[in-house]
């Protein structure tokens, strides 16, 4: 089949990070794999892609090209880094269709890539060509027994807040009703989008955008049994790992009470020879060093702030099983922390909770914060105690890595999508 010339719009896209701006990034690659691609993003993504580019050669680049879009300096003084962003993209949104007549350019279809947000509308299609929008993601409202008790009520009203400014998009913004009606494909992250979004089913399509390269890549990608998964469910050692934002959203504090609860049944042989591990940085800093003082663990707890990927790979390694009850819509780290064999351990929502199964993870449904604990806490005591059952969920791990979060699935998921538009 011929191929075809995608236009992209990528507001955030940068090599060298993370999250959003590295999903943008990988899924350009993808598409680039078997179409052209004009790609359009901000320029203050320039310099970090001129950079890189400089430094990696790439073949997919002989397939993107890029072109850089901003709103005039009086459309955007107001912006300040990430303050405002999502007003601004908005507007910057809004913009593009003009930009792209202005600049002439001629494609095939137009693609939507992020932000990965269901109730933020596209005004791509206003070119007249087929529209693919997405991937695009569902946060539910983190539970309030998760929130109020412990991040306050100042924050629980906040997080209500947001989620009513959310209901005013879905329910009465006529472009992203548009943007529904008109797209020929959605690709959603989670089964949860469709419960706000009310599209059509036959456009949806799940492909949940979390990938990563693999961590274990000097290792045979077929080789589930590798010596570092050997090696783990010998140790004694018991390390747990968790990375993200300090944030309320992520559940840093489920993290740290409920291995205290684990903590606090062992014996104390057996406490000298576990221990938490938190990568990550935000504004709950404090609040989890406090955790850890009320909960008796702090002796037990090493708090990392942002390290490079060599650093978090070995950290991981060093790892034996990965601690997420996020209760957002994906979960960026997770694919990591599987492709290293790790075990992962979250809450059964639609975000982490659909790409962990019993063979490669352990997850429960949500109770009272109180409940939850104490059931994450048994999750940590079982995996201590049957290290048949960690090796066994370790390969289960390295396994669903294998056969799910390889950035390739996605781009040939893409392909699928651009060949079966007229």
């Amino acid at each position: 089949m011929a191929m075809k010339t995608i236009l992209a719009s990528v507001y955030a896209v940068n090599p060298y990070k993370g999250s959003e701006d590295g999903t943008g990034w990988n899924l350009l690659l993808q598409i680039a794999r078997f179409n052209t691609v004009i790609a359009i993003t901000r320029e203050n993504n320039r310099p970090a892609i001129e950079k890189y580019l400089e430094e990696h050669p790439i073949p997919e680049m002989a397939n993107i090209r890029f072109e850089y879009f901003d709103l005039p300096y009086w459309m955007r003084f107001w912006k300040r880094g990430g303050k405002n962003a999502l007003l601004y993209y908005y507007l910057w949104q809004l913009a593009l269709p003009r930009f792209v007549r202005r600049q002439k350019l001629d494609f095939d279809i137009t693609h939507n890539l992020n932000f990965h947000s269901d109730w933020m509308p596209s005004f791509l299609w206003g070119l007249k060509k087929p529209f693919v929008w997405g991937p695009i993601g569902h946060h539910p409202q983190i539970p309030a027994q998760f929130l109020a008790p412990v991040y306050g009520q100042k924050k629980w009203l906040l997080d209500r807040i947001r989620w009513a400014a959310k209901n005013i998009f879905w329910h009465l913004d006529p472009f992203l009703h548009q943007t529904r009606r008109k797209a020929a494909a959605i690709i959603a992250v989670n089964s949860d989008v469709n419960k706000q979004l009310r599209a059509d089913p036959g456009k949806l399509v799940l492909m949940p955008a979390v990938a990563t390269n693999d961590m274990l890549e000097s290792r045979s990608a077929g080789a589930v049994s590798t010596d570092i998964l050997e090696a783990r469910s010998k140790e004694e050692g018991f390390q747990i790992i968790s990375v993200g934002r300090f944030v309320a959203l992520k559940g840093f504090d489920i993290v740290i009470r409920s291995f205290a609860a684990f903590f606090h049944r062992l014996n104390a042989a057996e406490r000298k020879t576990v221990r938490l591990v938190l990568v990550g940085n935000g504004p709950e800093l404090d609040l989890l060093h406090s955790l850890s003082d009320q909960e008796g663990i702090s002796g037990h707890l090493e708090i990392v702030l942002w390290i490079e990927r060599a650093t978090i790979r070995q950290r991981y390694s060093e790892s034996t099983a990965f601690f997420f009850p996020s209760h957002e819509g994906a979960g960026m780290v997770v694919p990591e922390a599987l492709s290293c064999g790790l075990p992962v351990i979250c809450f059964d929502n639609a975000g982490p909770g659909e790409f962990i199964t019993s063979d490669c993870g352990r997850k429960i449904p949500y109770m009272s914060y109180e409940e939850a604990v104490e059931a994450f806490a048994d999750v940590l005591e079982e995996l201590y105690r049957d290290r048949s059952l960690l090796k066994a969920l370790s390969i289960g791990a390295r396994k669903q890595f294998i056969e799910k979060f390889q950035w390739d699935q996605k781009g040939d998921i893409l392909k699928t999508i651009y060949d079966n538009i007229p």
